[in-house]
């Protein structure tokens, strides 16, 4: 199984860059879109944005161009769930998740706190709300593998120029601070699996998955790794292979892809 995720930047524009186009020469799965900035009934009638063999569902913000996930998979789901019990992060569309018997694939898009203040508390909500959501699925006897822009890098070697930017949103310590608690060992932690680092627990450059558009930040490699695939532990001893795509840019991130044995 191949799962893909991205955070596109606007499907559009996407699209435009040739998305689709490698997708079909992917071999994938699954591929989950974080920040699509499209509202379905706007595209719902271009077949550009529906390739042939793929089962589609958006989960639009209510806000046109901005946010909103998108899942797109060879197969159709057992269950589909878009929300996640929260106006402020449903009313954005941060959440879409498909279910396949006792496997859950979900494309989740973090608020970022970049804009200021007021986005960096929003972000500082969805972090207390989600925390125990994590909790609760990582007890349950489901499968996950949790896609998205996570809008964090956990530690130094998650990017560039981590000595100048540990006050800045991103990598602020209370944001590492909760992803120690989501990667960390029972009983402090919870025990989820970046699923990236599993693999490959020393890369450094070639793990950056976001760039900023400022400077020459892409030409430098001048990156942070904030997409990120999570999954329950018993996923773990699945995992075959993952890597960064930059061969073509579809978007100021890269697609991470992940191939499990299962």
């Amino acid at each position: 199984m191949r799962i893909v995720t991205l955070n596109c930047n606007g499907i559009r524009s996407a699209a435009r860059k040739g998305l689709f186009a490698w997708l079909a020469r992917q071999n994938a799965d699954i591929l989950c879109l974080q920040e699509t900035k499209a509202q379905h009934a706007d595209i719902q009638h271009d077949p550009a944005f529906f390739p042939a063999g793929w089962f589609v569902r958006f989960r639009d913000a209510l806000k046109k161009g901005y946010a909103g996930t998108a899942i797109y998979a060879r197969r159709a789901p057992d269950a589909i769930i878009d929300t996640l019990g929260h106006p402020e992060f449903d009313d954005e569309g941060r959440y879409l998740e498909f279910r396949y018997g006792q496997l859950s694939v979900v494309s989740l898009y973090l608020p970022s706190g970049s804009a200021g203040p007021e986005r960096q508390a929003s972000k500082d909500r969805f972090l207390d709300f989600f925390l125990p959501k994590l909790r609760e699925w990582h007890a349950s006897r489901r499968d996950y593998v949790i896609c998205g822009d996570w809008n964090i890098a956990h530690r130094p070697i998650d990017l560039k120029n981590w000595r100048s930017n540990q006050k800045n949103s991103g990598f602020l310590p209370h944001e590492r601070a909760w992803l120690d608690i989501v990667f960390g060992a029972p009983p402090q932690g919870i025990g989820w699996v970046d699923a990236y680092r599993a693999l490959h627990p020393d890369h450094e450059g070639e793990a950056y998955t976001w760039w900023s558009n400022r400077g020459q930040a892409w030409a430098k490699n001048v990156g942070w790794r904030i997409d990120y695939q999570v999954i329950t532990p018993g996923l773990e001893p699945t995992l075959k292979a993952a890597s960064v795509y930059k061969a073509e840019r579809f978007s100021d991130h890269a697609p991470l892809i992940i191939d499990y044995d299962r």
